[in-house]
């Protein structure tokens, strides 16, 4: 029996989410519906042009909101991460322990520095744009892993964005040899497709011989595999991992079970905003797959989560809530 059922390492990112018009987007010179990295002086002018635009906080970072979901599901989670000695660190803290995830921040003290943040731009069609400044989280590194905890993880899911620091990527290559030593499974999320245009070589490298279960979206499997062809795109991915899920927005998900590709029908939905949508999808199959799930279910779970998600603002539901989509998946 393991401690934890999935280990999470990525950017602790306080999210800082905010409804605008595409316009505004135009204005300051944001590239829609993708992912960029900011400089502290250049986020700060963006927050001051939004002037009273109406956000809330959660603690964030792709990871982080994969592996609360897993915590929410009912899983055992751990995250590693780094936040800085100040105001938004401390919220970061607190914000996941009351979500039920165990921590490296328990027993790593913050050093002096600036929390990251994640500008979480949400159009009225639904798409979101991000901004982040990754502040003290780019110095990630080797330093923030608790291999024991590792050793006792199900699986080790680690969070694509880690591949455009050299000491954040090094430490996904220790934190999965670890894994891999002590005989646990390896979980790696692409996260956006400007990781796999841009960064393709280190992903390779964080993947190594291959990991046990890939989390991509259609876009993301894309860019990897070079291709526009998603029968293309799946023949590569099973090159690079035994196991691997592909979302694929309004039209489902594909999961390859590491023998038979399975479909899983989408729960049509009019979303708000799609912030997050992806990694609930992966904290619930993760869930799924390490509390007796087959990997349908598993998938149906991730879907119908992501599904609901969307039809609200954020990247986080209630407990209550998630609880709930557990017990309709089960009767499904």
């Amino acid at each position: 029996m393991t401690r934890y059922d999935v280990y999470g390492l990525g950017n602790a990112l306080l999210d800082v989410e905010c409804e605008v018009e595409p316009e505004v987007l135009v204005e300051l010179g944001i590239d829609k519906g993708v992912m960029t990295l900011l400089d502290e002086a250049s986020q700060n002018k963006i927050l001051s042009h939004l002037g009273n635009c109406a956000t809330k906080r959660t603690c964030g970072g792709s990871g982080a909101n994969t592996i609360v979901a897993v915590s929410q599901f009912g899983g055992k989670a751990f995250y590693s991460c780094k936040v800085a000695k100040d105001e938004p660190g401390e919220y970061y803290l607190k914000d996941l322990l009351e979500s039920g995830v165990d921590t490296n921040l328990k027993s790593h003290p913050p050093e002096p520095g600036i929390t990251g943040k994640c500008l979480v731009f949400v159009t009225p069609d639904a798409d979101r744009t991000m901004n982040t400044f990754l502040g003290i989280s780019s110095g990630l590194s080797d330093v923030e892993l608790v291999p024991d905890a590792i050793a006792n993880s199900t699986y080790t899911y680690i969070e694509g964005y880690l591949v455009t620091g050299e000491t954040s990527k090094q430490a996904a290559i220790k934190a999965r040899e670890i894994a891999v030593t002590a005989g646990q499974k390896v979980a790696l999320t692409l996260s956006d497709q400007n990781m796999a245009k841009f960064f393709k070589q280190g992903l390779l490298d964080m993947i190594g011989s291959g990991v046990d279960l890939l989390f991509a979206n259609e876009s993301e499997a894309f860019e990897l595999a070079g291709t526009q062809d998603l029968a293309e795109a799946i023949k590569y991915l099973k090159t690079i991992s035994k196991t691997f899920a592909v979302t694929l927005g309004p039209k489902g998900s594909l999961i390859f079970d590491g023998q038979t590709l399975i479909e899983i029908a989408p729960f049509p939905v009019k979303a708000i905003d799609t912030v997050g949508a992806g990694d609930i999808y992966a904290g619930g199959v993760l869930y799924g797959i390490t509390n007796g799930m087959d990997w349908a279910t598993s998938g149906r779970l991730g879907s119908l989560a992501s599904a609901k998600l969307v039809t609200t603002l954020g990247a986080r539901m209630a407990t209550t809530d998630v609880q709930f989509l557990l017990k309709e998946v089960k009767n499904i």
